[in-house]
């Protein structure tokens, strides 16, 4: 089955024997000031995007400009993947596509390890895609593992383009954070947060 098929916490828990806590997962991350690009694009997308009121008009109009913020205040030394199919083990249900992928790599042809975040865009409420995320998550560890590119943890997020809740997969344990963040406009503080966590993977590789 797809990663789609993956539709409770329950579920992802019990078919990769998973622990999952719910913590403050980010309770002192040192926030990052959005560029004078990223507010404009904000300030010029966000009515759309949330008039709209569709997943696919807040992934492009919001999600994507976030992720490529984070692309741009690392020199380009990430890539950024969108809508591209993920299969790692179609027996595990590990297969399918992705909204977005973030790899620790400059090459942007194809995906290489290591993958260190996994974004799934809903368009309802943030507790709809996460198993689906975690299973996303999964399959970026164990893509990892089989080529000798593992790292400690695999980072994810489910969001609307308006609210964000964020995940972390060490080992065997899923934390996934007590507080969503809500943007609410392009001078939200929300943002450099978001910007912050986003980070936190890359700066962990360095």
């Amino acid at each position: 089955m797809p990663y789609s098929d993956f539709k409770t916490i329950n579920q992802a828990k019990a078919s990769f024997e998973l622990n999952t806590t719910l913590i403050d997962l980010f309770p002192q991350v040192e926030l990052i000031e959005p560029s004078a690009y990223l507010k404009t694009t904000l300030k010029r997308n966000l009515t759309i995007a949330f008039d709209n009121d569709t997943e696919k008009a807040r992934s492009e109009l919001i999600i994507a400009p976030l992720l490529i913020e984070i692309r741009e205040l690392f020199d380009r030394k990430v890539s950024l993947f969108s809508g591209r199919e993920f299969n790692v083990d179609a027996t595990q249900g590990l297969n399918g596509f992705c909204d977005y992928i973030v790899s620790a790599s400059e090459f942007t042809l194809e995906i290489e390890a290591p993958v260190i975040t996994i974004v799934e865009a809903k368009n309802e409420s943030t507790n709809a895609g996460l198993g689906q995320c975690i299973a996303e998550m999964v399959a970026a560890q164990r893509f990892n593992q089989g080529r000798n590119r593992t790292i400690p943890n695999i980072y994810g997020v489910v969001t609307t383009g308006r609210v964000w809740r964020f995940l972390k997969l060490s080992a065997q344990t899923v934390a996934i954070d007590n507080d969503e963040l809500v943007i609410e406009n392009e001078e939200d503080l929300s943002i450099s947060k978001i910007l912050a966590i986003l980070s936190e993977p890359i700066k962990g590789l360095n």
